[in-house]
């Protein structure tokens, strides 16, 4: 009896044990088969775009790294002598570390104001904190500030775009070089002419995106001790010397303030002299005027 229900049993396990190899060996669909082909000769359809935009998603994951873009930039003030030598020879220290001077602003003294620079400069990043080290050595340090920002989603995504985009125009060369009808030729090539001016777009935000991550950008600005920030007095004799300083500005103004003034005052002196002499000159001729008698026709003096 054992034996009988052991040989249908081990001829169902067979049967099993060789559908599900046949199934494991049985060929799988390709994405070819599944996506719905582009027919030659025809334009562009929403199933194209359906597949450059599954071709832009597989592209960004590919194009995604690890590795962060990061923009570094800074503000340098350095107090010198000569400004505009500094100047020189801070274009040269950059110049010599593999960087390059973006923008130059040099002003000369007047009788107001002091001489002055300002360098916008570009310094590799490898090379930043060196450089940086030599231009603080061209003066007396006054200010430093530096500043990151993170561009690295910006970068992969404009990295993804480009190789979804460089793909879907490939397609369409493809097809515009079977397409026959004219219709269809003149869709595929508005569609390339479209995409690659979205594509080198796009490149031109990646290489400006790399050149600022490449180099980074610090101003430079170099003032003569003139210019530079008095500090506050801490003890009794910078004290006294502000207020002396203090003392001697506020009468010096004053005096300015009287030469711009005197002018006027003269003027106003003159009028009020001229006022006054008009006004006794008018009194005195009405005091004359009462003191003579009036007559009547026979020679009488006559009450007023």
């Amino acid at each position: 009896m054992r034996r009988t229900l052991l040989i249908p049993t081990a001829l169902v396990l067979s049967a099993l044990a060789l559908s599900g190899c046949a199934a494991a060996n049985s060929p799988q669909a390709t994405s070819s088969e599944v996506a719905p082909q582009a027919q030659p000769g025809t334009a562009p359809t929403d199933g194209s775009k359906a597949m450059d935009s599954s071709a832009g998603s597989s592209a960004s994951g590919s194009a995604f790294s690890t590795d962060r873009q990061v923009i570094e930039t800074g503000y340098v003030t350095v107090v010198v002598d000569k400004p505009l030598d500094a100047a020189t020879e801070a274009a040269r220290i950059t110049e010599q570390a593999g960087g390059r001077v973006d923008g130059r602003n040099e002003y000369a003294p007047t009788d107001t104001t002091s001489a002055s620079a300002t360098l916008t400069l570009r310094i590799p990043v490898s090379a930043l904190d060196a450089t940086l080290d030599k231009l603080k050595a061209l003066g007396t340090v006054q200010e430093v500030s530096l500043a990151t920002s993170d561009v690295t989603m910006q970068t992969q995504d404009l990295d993804a775009r480009i190789t979804a985009l460089s793909a879907s125009v490939d397609r369409l060369v493809a097809l515009l070089a079977t397409a026959t009808d004219t219709t269809n030729l003149i869709a595929l090539e508005t569609a390339i002419s479209d995409r690659q001016g979205e594509l080198e777009s796009l490149k031109s935000q990646q290489r400006y995106l790399a050149d600022q991550v490449a180099m980074s950008t610090v101003t430079l600005n170099l003032v003569s001790p003139a210019q530079a920030i008095v500090t506050e007095p801490n003890t009794f004799v910078s004290g006294l010397a502000a207020g002396w300083a203090a003392f001697v500005a506020f009468f010096a103004g004053l005096v300015v303030a009287l030469g711009v003034l005197l002018p006027w005052l003269v003027l106003a002196a003159l009028i009020t002299l001229l006022t006054i002499l008009l006004v006794r000159r008018s009194r005195r001729s009405n005091a004359v005027a009462a003191e003579t008698p009036v007559t009547d026709s026979a020679g009488a003096p006559t009450k007023k």
